[in-house]
């Protein structure tokens, strides 16, 4: 395997982005797709098992850890930014990892070029509207009736406590205990660097264009069916366990697995995560 390394490249705005690659570059690749407030750091310990049956691409997204802000901040944007970064360095097929608000930016590069997707691997990670629950309310209001007031409530969590409840928020404690503190203490010093928390502001108001093209992902996964793997933290608090099924009606044949965890499951469960995303790719027809 070849050592894991970070690079950056820079993009057609201007700015540069940072990622992290592993593996033999003539494998299969596998795009790994952080949430929020994280960055490709997420990745850490199932990096080094995939790297022994893929090549890893793991971005910071733009506006994230060491990424610079894109200078108009949309989950399309962002998508676009990452094809980019595929193109550059010629990755054909992929496997891509959704999670969090990597989805819409997976879902974007799935739906760009969907012969080019070996098979998806959903964590925690919506694309129906059964996966709002009450948590959402804030959100949904900001998005109906974007004023000052609104806008202030659907982004009142980004704050060091509200960076924390990612990580902690619903999960029981003999769980939480294992999660140290400096994870999310490291993500809400990158979330302060320049232009990092505005890109949360517009992405938070850019959720709602995400959701316009739920109808449009359906279609997308009603006729291409790519193999999927799902591996769910079942004590998220952000996205519902009824959204496990909407994934599973949608995507009939997908293999699903719901963890004792919490909405960052790689936090407490890589390894597991790491063995069936390793089996996964290994039994997946590849076209090589």
């Amino acid at each position: 395997m070849d050592p894991t390394s970070r690079r950056k490249v820079s993009l057609p705005s201007g700015g540069e982005l940072s990622f992290i690659t592993a593996g033999d570059a003539s494998r299969p690749a596998v795009l790994l797709l952080h949430g929020t407030p994280n960055t490709a750091r997420m990745f850490r310990d199932v990096i080094p098992a995939l790297g022994q049956v893929a090549h890893v691409v793991a971005p910071d997204m733009p506006g994230f850890g060491e990424s610079d802000p894109l200078p108009v901040v949309s989950f399309a944007a962002i998508g676009q930014a990452i094809a980019e970064l595929l193109d550059r360095l010629a990755i054909g097929s992929r496997f891509i990892y959704l999670h969090d608000w990597g989805a819409p930016v997976g879902l974007h590069v799935a739906m760009q070029a969907p012969e080019r997707v070996l098979g998806l691997i959903v964590q925690n990670a919506n694309a129906h509207r059964t996966g709002w629950g009450p948590g959402w309310a804030a959100t949904r209001e900001y998005w109906s009736n974007p004023n000052p007031q609104n806008e202030a409530a659907a982004t009142a969590h980004l704050t060091l406590e509200g960076t924390r409840d990612t990580y902690l928020g619903g999960v029981p404690p003999d769980v939480a205990e294992r999660i140290p503190a400096q994870h999310w203490e490291e993500d809400w010093r990158l979330m302060n660097l320049p232009g990092r928390l505005e890109t949360q502001r517009a992405l938070i108001a850019d959720y709602a264009n995400h959701a316009a093209r739920f109808d449009a992902i359906a279609a997308y996964l009603e006729r291409w069916q790519p193999p999927a793997l799902m591996v769910w933290g079942r004590h998220d608090v952000y996205f519902e366990l009824d959204e496990v099924l909407s994934w599973m009606r949608a995507l009939p044949r997908m293999e699903a697995h719901v963890l004792d965890a919490g909405h960052l499951l790689l936090e407490t469960h890589a390894a597991t995560a790491a063995a069936l995303m390793v089996d996964f790719i290994r039994r997946t027809p590849t076209g090589a």
